[in-house]
């Protein structure tokens, strides 16, 4: 009946090779205010479970990235009319469903009938996972510790130069859920210290899950984050911002809370989530939290002698005494709510989150941070809808936020349109405005900038296929910053576009090119510092390009071939110079049976930093590598993957990087006074 593809068996296709092809195609180029390691484990942990075609939402769909408007409906219309799909293959008897389209779901969908109960027999992700790596070279960091003419020793690691990382999920998709995460960075010791707040490894998270308990939706014990609406208050990494997917990303789905496990430390909600099923079409979600967060915090900072916060620790290292010194030492207490209605495609969410710290967060007294929050607690709330029809999807959300001062209360809005003008044309509109006191500490929201606030932009996207082998795509996104920014002492604004073509003679054969230019303007280097109540610093127009030529083919059964050029530069208008720079990559990648071999050779040629390639790079399984080529060198990696057996799976990556015009690599504490740095990983994983 369906020729073309066989019946989907779990483990035919490897998800993670599959997930890899999917991140190359979502990010060939990189954007910036994207949390990437964020994104691969949420659409990891995403793709590890496959989506059940007979009972998945709209959204849920949605969030593959994979299924355009006029597809999801289309889907959702013949379950409707025909019952539950047989198997993958008889996607080919579903209207605006293509072969290709089938082929790079098939590796995230499966078949379940019945009632999903937790007798059902589902497919399992049952594992431990260990992995270690290290830099082979001494950093300055690891060395010796040599007193000075005063018999002070200099700064140095308190741990050793080893990465630990170990992880335990026991699952059973739309059942429930257990997992413990655990991590230890480079140079931070192992220590059972209560009073300062350690307790011996130093990242730990866990959760555990059950769902579909008769009216009990989700309730997730631990570690979770939500993902509601558009992201004005809840947002959990599904958030891919501009790139060359134009249509498909503009629109957050709807998928509530999702256990977290992903080893960036900040954004993550530690308490208790649960969604209860009022009535068959509307949902309530109850959730509070206490999470320990780093913070800068200053003594006696104000006139009652309280202490105040400046900032918080993002970058979940506490390598140094200093790091210590702000190792959980804000207390956070979330607070909040969503009712959810959904019902015909239509949704309605009404969102609500108090959020409160022990300490007054105050920033540095500069004029870029006058709207910044400011207090102790924040309340913020937020409407939204969006609404499936044909092939056509309306979507949008509205919040106002209220602090516990004068400049806390701001709104934040957006709205859009995505829409599938026949079958070979797919567009999408947007607007936001988010006001420069608008505050919702676990938002992110369509924007150009990291955060949720003082913003205004209009985007518009469009695919047009000129046939099945020829694809046509592009964006542009105007936005403006209605206040000063860090390094930008003026309101400002800028627009930036992205022209792409896809083209795909067969089966074994793609060409990629990708055309990206973005104007901002930043503060002309020199002068008196940023944010100066004196003399603010004149603001210029910036301009940034890429250009990117890639092709992939597979001359033979199991080797597939990649080849990249890409180049750019970065300059300032009132300027006659610019820093320009290029990268010339040949990946390989050979599977066979149980052993896949992955490679690459690269040569780059930068003027600086500023105008630094970004090539994203294949790593084990739930490891994520994205970095920057600057100055001038040869980057190769050597990825080797074997199944010893059905239960274990084994992972060898060796990277190295060899500069020709410097003397040494990195900086600070990172330094190595050598002009090569090499990177070794071990990862083991146990399915039972």
């Amino acid at each position: 009946m369906f020729p073309v593809l066989p019946v989907q068996t779990p483990g035919s296709v490897r998800p993670d090779e599959a997930l890899t092809r999917l991140f190359q195609v979502l990010f060939p180029v990189q954007t910036d205010g994207i949390d990437y390691a964020a994104v691969f484990d949420n659409l990891a942990q995403f793709y590890t479970n496959p989506l059940d075609l007979n009972r998945a939402t709209h959204d849920e769909l949605a969030a593959t990235y994979l299924l355009t408007e006029r597809q999801i409906n289309s889907l959702i219309s013949y379950r409707t009319a025909y019952g539950d799909l047989l198997a993958v293959a008889e996607l080919q008897a579903v209207p605006e469903f293509d072969v290709g389209t089938i082929q790079r779901l098939r590796p995230f969908a499966t078949i379940r009938t019945g009632t999903l109960t937790a007798d059902l027999p589902a497919p399992t992700d049952n594992y431990l996972m260990l992995r270690y790596e290290r830099v082979l070279e001494e950093q300055k960091g690891f060395s010796p510790a040599t007193p000075d003419s005063k018999g002070k020793l200099p700064l140095r690691y308190l741990g050793s130069p080893g990465q630990w990382y170990g992880r335990f999920r026991q699952s059973r998709p739309g059942v429930y859920s257990v997992g413990v995460t655990m991590e230890q960075d480079p140079g931070e010791a192992f220590r059972w210290n209560p009073d300062g707040r350690q307790y011996g490894i130093d990242y730990v998270s866990f959760h555990a899950q059950i769902q579909n308990r008769g009216r009990w939706r989700n309730v997730i014990v631990g570690d979770f984050q939500q993902q509601v609406g558009q992201g004005l208050v809840f947002s959990a990494g599904f958030s891919l911002g501009k790139n060359a997917e134009t249509i498909l990303t503009v629109r957050r789905p709807t998928l509530g809370a999702r256990p977290y496990t992903s080893l960036t430390e900040y954004g993550y909600l530690r308490g208790l989530s649960a969604t209860y099923a009022l009535l068959p079409n509307l949902d309530i979600t109850l959730l509070a939290a206490r999470n320990r967060r780093d913070g800068n915090v200053i003594t006696g900072a104000t006139t009652a002698d309280e202490d105040v916060v400046s900032s918080f620790g993002t970058s979940g290292l506490h390598q140094t005494p200093t790091d210590l010194l702000d190792l959980r030492s804000v207390l956070e207490t979330n607070l909040g709510g969503h009712l959810h209605f959904h019902r015909n495609g239509l949704q309605i969410g009404l969102s609500v989150l108090q959020t409160a710290f022990d300490k007054t967060l105050k920033k540095r007294d500069q004029t870029y941070n006058q709207y910044e929050f400011m207090g102790k607690q924040n309340l913020v709330a937020g409407l939204h809808g969006s609404h499936a029809w044909r092939s056509m999807n309306l979507f949008g959300e509205v919040a106002y936020s209220s602090g516990s001062v004068v400049n806390s209360g701001g709104i934040g809005a957006v709205g859009g349109v995505l829409a599938s003008l026949g079958r070979r044309v797919d567009v999408a509109l947007l607007a936001r405005h988010y006001d420069r006191n608008f505050h919702s500490f676990y938002a992110n929201a369509f924007g150009e900038a990291s955060k949720t606030s003082n913003e205004t932009g209009v985007y518009g996207g469009v695919k047009y296929s000129i046939y099945r082998r020829l694809t046509l795509s592009g964006f542009v996104d105007w936005f403006r910053f209605p206040w000063w920014k860090y390094l930008i002492d003026a309101p400002s604004d800028g627009f930036d576009y992205l022209l792409s073509a896809q083209y795909s003679p067969d089966r074994q054969t793609h060409f990629a090119l990708i055309f990206h230019d973005e104007h901002k303007e930043k503060n002309r280097p020199g002068g008196l510092p940023s944010g100066s109540k004196l003399t603010p610093k004149e603001v210029v127009n910036t301009v940034r390009r890429s250009l990117t030529l890639t092709a992939e083919w597979t001359p033979a059964p199991g080797l597939t071939l990649r080849s990249r050029l890409q180049a750019g530069l970065y300059g300032y208008t009132s300027s006659s110079t610019s820093s320009q720079g290029f990268a010339v990559v040949q990946d390989a990648t050979y599977e066979r049976g149980r052993l896949s071999l992955s490679g690459r050779l690269a040569y780059f040629n930068t003027d600086d930093y500023d105008s630094r390639q970004y090539v994203y790079e294949r790593d084990v399984l739930y490891a994520f590598s994205f970095p920057a080529y600057a100055d001038q060198g040869f980057r190769h990696y050597l990825l080797a993957r074997y199944q010893v057996n059905q239960h274990l799976d084994v992972w060898f990556r060796y990277a190295r990087t060899d500069l020709l015009n410097q003397p040494d690599i990195g900086s600070g504490l990172d330094l190595i006074s050598a002009p090569h740095k090499t990177d070794l990983t071990v990862q083991g994983r146990w399915r039972f």
